[in-house]
Parts: C-alpha cells; structure tokens; sequence
C-alpha cells in the first residue's frame, strides 16, 4: 500500500483542503502516515500570507526532501499558486498544484512516476470563477468540523496578498454545502464551522441566494445540527437580515469574529479597508442590541506604515470601546508584491512590538471582562481533547458557544459531545469548571444556554 504525509502551513481552510486531499489519496488506497515518516508521498500545503509564510513553507519542502530523498513531493497551498517557479528551484520538488486543480495533484504524480520531470499544475487563479469541490464527510482530528462555503477575496487591502493566491470570490453551490452539512453531522459532529477565504461574502457572486438565506437553509434543512459558526464576517457583511438570522436563530453560537485591522480611520484609508470606525461601530451596536450576551473577537495590525502614535491610540480606544472579548494582535508583516510593503514611513520595529504588547495587555485586560460576567453560569460546552496535566488525568478543554475556553474534569467519551459545566473560576486564557451533565437534544429540543 502506497503511503502519503501530509504538513499544513497557515489558517483553517488550508487545514480544510489538506482533509479534501487526504480524501482523495484515500480512495486510491493510500495510506497516511506521519510527516517524519519515511512515506512514498509527501504533500504540503504552503502558506504565503507573510514573507516569513514562505520561508517556513520552503524549510518543511526541504525536511520531506530529507526525509526520503526517492519520495515525490507535491507541494499545493498559497506559496505554491503565487510562486511556483521559486518553489520547483528547490531540487527534490516533483509536482507543484496551486490553490485550484487540486483534483489533478494523483494524475501529476502518476505522470512524474513516469518521465521523473518536475510538473508544474499552477494556472492563472484570477481567471477562475468557479468554487473547487473537495468532500471532507470527517475530519481527522474528529472533534470540530469545518465546512468550507467559498473561495477567493475581491478586496485587495493593501497589505494582503490573498487575491493573487486564491483569486476572486467564488461561492460553493448551496445544495452542495447542505449535502456536505448533513454528512459531518451524520459522521459525530454536533458543531459545524462555516469557513471560506472571505466567509460572510458568500452568494455575492450567486443569483438570488445569499450568507443569510444559506444560514436559514443550513439550520432548517439540516437533520442533528446543534450549533452552527461562523469562522469570520466583516462589517460590511452584517445586513439586516442577517442581523435578524442571527437573532431568530436557535443554532448560530453567540459569537462574531468580525475582523477591524485598525480603529483610526487615516489608518483604516491606507490599508485600503472598506469602512469607516462609525460605520463598524454601528454595526456592533445594532448586532448586540438583537444579541446582549454576543461574543465578539478581532484581527488588529499594528504599527501599519506611517502609523502615528496618535493613530495607534486612536486605535486603542476603540477597541476599548467596542469591548472586544479576545484579539488577535499582528505586527504588520511587509508582504513582498503588496502595495503596503512599498509604502514611505515603515514603523520601527521596536515600536511595533511595544505598541503590539500594549494592545496584548487590553486584550487580556478585556476578555477577563468578558469571562467574569459568567462566572457560576452554565453554559454549554463541546470538550475537544484532554488537557496535559500530571496531577488530573481526567481534566477536558473545550469553548462555550459564547467561545471561551473552559477546563473541567470529565471522562473520555464526553470528548465531541455538548454538556453542560458551570464556571467556577473565570479568567483568561482559561475558565475553570466544573461538569453538569450531558445534553441530550433528542428529547428537549434545543434549549437556551441560560435556561
């Protein structure tokens, strides 16, 4: 039996696609092995959303190639659609496939088999209008389920890349992700994660169906879903009548990411972002007014080019205002080929990092805040793995629908099932807990989180 192993770089869809490959070697009776391994095949599945994405991508080519020096190595992802070129320079590298075609990765190695020439499978991304299918029906990990609903981004920030490495927004075929939908929940899996490249853009490229009509879809027409995420949704995206899915709805979680960059609007221009700070302010009034309790998480980039001190602590006290329950801080990261990264007046690299330390100290200042205002509520939990801890052997960690994280003792088979656990102890990056009891959905119905 051949063997495959596979290393995924970068954010949750690459982890996503690289369970879409799995599939697809799977069915032609590979087996899979770990990545250290001597395998027949290695796969990976590069990053390119910084210029340290693409060192890290070429370093794991590098270790497969050591690994087994006859073993194919395929590399796919990001990196691999923006730069092939750079990548089949790296002697060892047999087949290239960017972030489409990914169907045709087996027939190229088959081929390579054959003439031992290096292919490259890379074409123009931005001439594609079309959501690639990949079924995923499990996912190896076995305790969250993503689904993938588009593809692409029509934005252009200046400081990203995203466009050039998966092209223009494309949205998977409804029927296709419900299809999909009902499959994870038929193979375990009580919580579904709507990801994509722009998630919440989905339907802007389809005729009379959009994100809303997809979540009303996804909650009624879906038999055994429990609760539904959604990976990330920008200002812009949160319409009214999403607004009011969200508000009917008893499976999406009470939890937004909705990304903001930066909170000072000069800087906000720059970057090449869509809003403006009263804009998105509004637009979380409106959202918390239809969800009181509604967990909102963030991106922010720091010390973006030009980036003042006033502009960063403009930037400070809106994200102080706005009451985030947890960030994720970036020092801005000078992406070859993006407009940002030719831009005059580049931050110091030690102001960047003491600007992005203090926005790390309001983050945790913050979701403290957030946590304490559950302490001794239940809430419900989907435990995901056992915790290392010498002195407790039974300790489980697991998120809230409201996505905070919680640490209880419980016993193996809880792991992918949704219980119950009262804080005991509030705090950040952990909440302590203790367990209720399981749910069980079959009899009641769903029931509010407070209740």
């Amino acid at each position: 039996m051949p063997t495959v192993a596979f290393h995924t770089l970068g954010c949750k869809v690459n982890h996503y696609e690289t369970e879409g490959i799995w599939r697809m070697f799977m069915e032609q009776g590979y087996e899979r092995v770990d990545f250290d391994h001597d395998s027949d095949v290695y796969v990976i599945n590069t990053c390119t959303v910084t210029n340290s994405g693409d060192k890290k991508s070429r370093q794991v080519i590098r270790r497969a190639i050591r690994n087994n020096p006859e073993a194919i190595v395929c590399v796919t992802g990001c990196y691999a659609q923006t730069s092939p070129g750079e990548i089949l320079e790296i002697p060892g590298v047999d087949v290239v496939v960017g972030t489409q075609d990914r169907k045709n990765m087996i027939q190229y190695i088959e081929e390579h088999k054959k003439t031992r020439e290096p292919i490259n499978g890379v074409s123009n991304i931005m001439k594609n209008r079309v959501f690639e299918e990949m079924d995923v029906p499990e996912f190896s990990d076995r305790t969250r389920a993503s689904l993938k609903i588009q593809e692409g981004c029509n934005n252009f920030c200046t400081f990203c890349i995203i466009p050039w490495s998966r092209g223009l927004l494309r949205s998977r075929d409804p029927e296709s992700v419900l299809t999909q939908a009902q499959k994870l929940v038929d193979a375990g899996y009580k919580e579904i994660v709507l990801t994509g490249i722009h998630t919440a853009g989905y339907g802007e490229d389809l005729n009379d169906y959009n994100f809303a009509m997809l979540l009303r879809d996804l909650e009624s027409k879906v038999d055994g879903l429990e609760r539904i995420r959604i990976s990330s949704i920008e200002a812009s995206q949160i319409t009214d009548e999403v607004i009011e899915v969200l508000d009917q709805s008893e499976k999406i979680v009470r939890h937004l990411h909705i990304p903001l960059q930066s909170g000072s609007d000069s800087v906000l221009a720059r970057m090449r972002r869509k809003y403006s700070t009263s804009f998105y302010y509004q637009k979380v009034e409106k959202i918390r007014k239809a969800l009181p309790d509604l967990a909102i998480t963030s991106d922010v980039i720091v010390g973006f080019p030009g980036e003042t001190e006033e502009e960063f602590m403009e930037t400070y006290n809106f994200i102080k205002k706005v009451g985030y329950s947890e960030l994720h801080v970036f020092p801005f990261s000078r992406r070859t080929g993006t407009p940002a990264a030719r831009m005059e007046d580049q931050v110091d690299e030690d102001v960047k990092n003491e600007r992005v330390q203090r926005l790390i100290d309001l983050n945790d200042e913050l979701a403290r805040q957030y946590a304490a205002r559950y302490e001794n509520e239940v809430l419900e939990v989907i435990p995901e793995e056992r915790v290392l801890d010498k002195d407790n052997p039974n300790m489980l960690v697991g998120y809230t629908d409201n996505y905070l994280k919680v640490q209880f003792e419980g016993t193996h088979d809880m792991i992918g099932k949704i219980v119950r656990v009262k804080l005991t102890k509030t705090g950040y990056p952990y909440n302590e807990g203790t367990f209720v009891r399981i749910m069980d959905y079959a009899t009641h119905g769903r029931m509010k989180a407070n209740a």
